[in-house]
């Protein structure tokens, strides 16, 4: 994509953000998907790591706003997970594959396949057609969509 069409630019001028159907490739998605897959398989979290997301403001200042962990993650790769997912010890309740909600803040930085995606020449073009003069990626996250797990609001789809 070589830039944005004027509609597209208004779009996203009046919305604050636009869907770009087929940016990626499929062969990149499949890329990012197995590579993700990997870091699961490769997770070690100590207990004392095992911070569960919310997007809920009072539970999110209680569990997140008071760990390091959490609030330390802008420049790591960490694992944060759904609510109920361990007992009271902090063991997992469920696979721990199962238990993520998502990982985050740092894969654009750290992880060789993130890295190339999000720096490569065609998000590059986008952010000019964009019209940014320096952009900077300060996030990036993998979120994930567990059955049986969610906030409120949320619906998931729970097999028969």
């Amino acid at each position: 994509m070589a830039c944005l069409s004027p509609s597209q630019l208004q779009k996203f001028q009046q919305d604050g953000f636009l869907v770009l159907e087929g940016f990626l490739s499929a062969e990149e998605c499949v890329a990012m998907q197995q590579r993700i897959g990997e870091i699961v398989a490769e997770m070690v979290v100590p207990l004392h790591c095992r911070t569960e997301f919310s997007t809920q403001e009072e539970e999110q200042l209680r569990a997140q706003g008071s760990t390091d962990y959490f609030l330390s993650s802008g420049d790591k790769i960490r694992f944060f997970f759904e609510k109920g997912v361990f007992d009271e010890k902090g063991n997992f309740l469920v696979p721990p594959e199962k238990s993520i909600n998502k990982i985050g803040h740092a894969l654009h930085a750290h992880d060789p396949v993130f890295k190339s995606i999000t720096h490569s020449f065609k998000v590059q073009t986008l952010a000019r057609s964009l019209g940014l003069q320096m952009p900077v990626v300060v996030q990036s996250m993998y979120i994930f969509k567990q059955p049986h797990f969610g906030g409120e609001g949320e619906l998931r789809a729970v097999g028969p």
